[in-house]
């Protein structure tokens, strides 16, 4: 799903209604273009089409030209009714059979514009009877109320039309249903296996920094109180000892306490993601401005992408762009939760690197999107947009 298909995102106003009727005329012009086009084309090539030797050929010149007529009707569309299609190819099957169905209702829709055209022409006819009195007051009346209901069912007529173009347009131009079924499969499934790298990513960093950082300073703990516990004859070196061990036991705690909050905050859920987020710009090595405009608490599932978005983003400037500062903000975009982080480093940030590529697949897991914008010099903005409409069963919007 695209960006501007999503849910929340600002639909534009369609064009006006004298415009879009300009287009339906239009389209019965164009219409009628393209059943000159088949009889046309069929005279040319009808026989080149039975023959089995020069039908494909043949095939793919017919579809060629039906190409053309259709680009001009997807222009239409576009320019009268500010049809917003997506970068889409139809099938040559499709392409035909558009214009073929195109054919009809223009025929139809001509026949039903001149009997309008035909009608207005007898109400000024009928005016000028009544203007002259040559008109009888019962043969007006009848007159009147046989010409509203011909209006009506022309009217009706005409926007059914119009339903009609609309309909064959989007099936034509858009991805069909099943098109549309296994883009979305096949995104849910892209997304799920990056949220298990993700996890198992995360899992691997949570091993390490036991392994190497913890199991380190327990390692190291243990042997200053080993030596304090031998060095019973001089109270002046194990009292250093003890002391050098509890410095040690307290930097461990601390690091404990570091590995605790990467896997999963405990201010997240006891205090909310803006204190999380004051908590990372806290203990960040780079000074961070937390922006939170956001007066209603967010659903678990988006609070925690968002908390990682900005965990990961602020420890990758601290690291790797040596910025100076760093702006995280929070705040309703539309329909959804925007959360963008800042730097003013030195840029050149890689998309595909595995944190970004780890926080993509969390974000893509909500059904929301991020985006890197990191040029040479910098600065570099990474933008996640999340659902604020919930998109999952039993949890509250936004």
């Amino acid at each position: 799903m695209t960006g501007d298909q999503r849910e929340g995102t600002a639909r534009p106003l369609p064009p006006p209604r004298p415009v879009r009727a300009a287009g339906l005329l239009l389209g019965c012009l164009t219409a009628l273009l393209g059943l000159a086009y088949f009889l046309v084309a069929g005279a040319a090539l009808g026989a080149f089409l039975l023959w089995p030797r020069t039908r494909p050929r043949a095939r793919t010149a017919l579809v060629a030209g039906a190409r053309e007529l259709v680009a001009l009707e997807r222009s239409r569309r576009t320019r009268f009714f500010g049809d917003a299609f997506p970068e889409h190819r139809p099938e040559d099957q499709a392409v035909l059979r558009y214009l073929a169905a195109r054919a009809g209702a223009g025929l139809l829709c001509s026949v039903v514009a001149g009997l309008l055209v035909f009608g207005v022409l007898l109400a000024v006819l009928l005016a000028r009877g009544v203007v002259r009195a040559s008109v009888s007051w019962p043969e007006l009346l009848t007159q009147t109320l046989l010409g509203g209901v011909l209006l009506f069912l022309d009217l009706q007529g005409l926007r059914s039309l119009a339903d009609q173009d609309r309909r064959l347009a989007r099936a034509c131009f858009g991805p069909s249903a099943h098109a549309l079924l296994v883009r979305r499969i096949d995104e849910l499934a892209a997304s799920r296996a990056a949220v298990v790298a993700a996890v198992d990513a995360e899992r691997r960093r949570v091993e390490r920094d036991l392994h190497d950082g913890v199991q380190q300073r327990l390692v190291a703990l243990a042997v200053l109180l080993g030596r304090a516990r031998r060095g019973g004859r001089a109270p002046e070196r194990t009292d250093a000892l003890l002391a050098q061990a509890h410095r040690e036991a307290q930097e461990l705690l601390t690091e404990l306490r570091e590995v605790a909050w990467r896997v999963h905050p405990s201010a997240l859920d006891s205090l909310g993601l803006r204190e999380a987020l004051v908590g990372v710009a806290e203990r960040s090595a780079v000074p961070t401005r937390i922006v939170y405009e956001l007066p209603e608490p967010l659903p678990e599932p988006v609070r925690t992408a968002a908390y990682f978005v900005v965990s990961e983003a602020v420890t990758n400037a601290a690291k790797h762009a040596e910025a100076d500062e760093v702006l995280v903000r929070v705040a309703r975009a539309g329909g959804r939760i925007e959360v963008t982080v800042r730097d003013d480093g030195l840029g050149g940030a890689d998309p595909a690197g595995g944190g970004l590529t780890g926080l993509r697949g969390r974000v893509a897991a909500l059904d929301g999107r991020l985006t890197v914008h990191s040029p040479p010099g910098g600065p570099t903005t990474i933008t996640a947009e999340l659902p604020c409409a919930s998109s999952w069963p039993r949890t509250p919007p936004c």
